[in-house]
């Protein structure tokens, strides 16, 4: 089905954003992709991270499709006060800058819902009001002192989860607020102020393993060493240096791998008959098949692994996935056009919201915008002449 039939649940919604980044970026991306108008307001250079460079080269394409550009000078007085002109319009705005930032524009929450009661804000920081909320956060700062990179890491090396994990779903959580404040506004007729935070996000993701110390006493082991309740839940390096994980998660489940794998002299083994004695034996069993599937290949043992129902994984890398049989029949990628850098103008493909809607995916409406490229249909409509605007941009004030 095309993409322009997906639902837009969002369409006549005006959302507002000042962000940069990743997380308040997401939570834009979310309601740009059901279907909001989303105006993102960069800084007269616009958003650096269109200029960022290896692990940041992603971040402006993916985080802001579906949305328009303006740019404006938030520091000269006319460029604070168009931001407040289109704030009027808006039903949302969101922002992630640190504390304080905002109110120096009148930009805050205080001051736009003194004007406009039904005005939802959505505030994205490093931590909620409290103790550390002078603190500057980044995704790397909260998994080091939120457990995370206690978590992933071998024991001894701390390591941090390989994306932006606290700042998508800041935003995420960011878009969820909204969402349901948006709902309460249909009751009540007014808005709110919404806030999500990095530090939170992450404690939130600990949860299970605070949990798992309440109920048993026990220090959770950090990931590559915790003590694992299943005896097959693993790695393999198998022929030609190829990975792969492959588990056997019940009895049940344990005995047909074997049979598909043809360990009948393993299943039948009375120390290995329950998923417990199993878990006793792991060292010895891994032992046994890491030499037993160092002869075979990875698609063979992937195939005997599908056909009995099995779970298993192929160890991909992120440029593997361009070419996901699963990705590419389902819609799960979209092409877009790049805005800046050497392949400005490139089409390449990018990843959609995981979700459905009405059976269909949330497709790429508009491209991720060039800097300013909605600058002047925006200010008309919030009442500016063609005078007044190329005298904006002639000064610098908007881009």
């Amino acid at each position: 089905m095309p993409e322009t039939q997906a639902p837009q649940p969002l369409k006549g919604l005006r959302v507002v954003e000042f962000t940069h980044m990743v997380m308040g970026p997401t939570c834009g991306m979310v309601l740009a992709d059901m279907g909001a108008e989303v105006i993102k307001v960069e800084p007269v250079d616009g958003d650096r991270t269109r200029r960022l460079l290896g692990a940041g080269a992603g971040f402006f394409p993916m985080f802001n499709r579906n949305k328009k550009s303006i740019g404006i000078d938030l520091h000269q007085p006319e460029g604070a006060e168009a931001a407040r002109r289109l704030c009027e319009s808006a039903d949302v705005v969101a922002e992630n800058f640190k504390p304080g930032t905002m109110e120096k524009y009148g930009l805050d929450y205080a001051s736009l819902s003194a004007k406009d009661p039904r005005v939802i804000y959505v505030s994205h920081k490093g931590f909620l009001p409290g103790p550390y909320d002078h603190r500057t956060a980044l995704d790397e700062v909260v998994q080091m002192m939120g457990g995370l990179a206690y978590m992933t890491g071998r024991p001894g090396d701390p390591l941090r989860a390989g994306t932006s994990v606290n700042d998508i779903m800041g935003g995420l959580f960011g878009a969820i607020g909204a969402l349901g404040a948006l709902i309460q506004r249909g009751i009540t007729g007014r808005g709110m102020e919404v806030q999500s935070a990095l530090y939170e996000n992450n404690v939130f993701l600990m949860g299970q393993h605070m949990l798992q110390y309440a109920m048993t006493g026990k220090h959770p082991a950090p990931m590559p060493a915790r003590d694992n309740p299943w005896a097959v839940y693993d790695v393999f390096t198998v022929k030609d240096g190829e990975q792969i994980f492959l588990a056997a998660v019940s009895d049940a489940q344990w005995q047909t791998f074997c049979g598909a794998l043809g360990f009948a002299d393993l299943e039948a083994e009375p120390e290995l008959a329950t998923n417990n004695q199993r878990v006793q034996q792991r060292p010895r069993l891994l032992a046994t098949l890491r030499e037993r599937l160092a002869t075979r290949s990875a698609t063979d043992l992937a195939a005997a692994m599908e056909q009995a129902g099995l779970p298993f994984a192929p160890i991909r890398r992120p440029e593997d996935l361009f070419d996901d049989e699963h990705l590419l029949a389902t819609g799960g990628l979209a092409d877009i056009t790049l805005p800046d850098g050497d392949k400005a103008g490139q089409q390449v493909k990018t990843t959609l919201f995981p979700i459905t809607m009405d059976g269909n995916r949330l497709g790429v409406r508009l491209q991720p915008p060039r800097l300013g490229e909605h600058s002047r249909e925006l200010l008309a409509a919030a009442g500016y002449s063609h005078a007044q605007i190329d005298d904006l941009q002639r000064r610098a004030v908007v881009s």
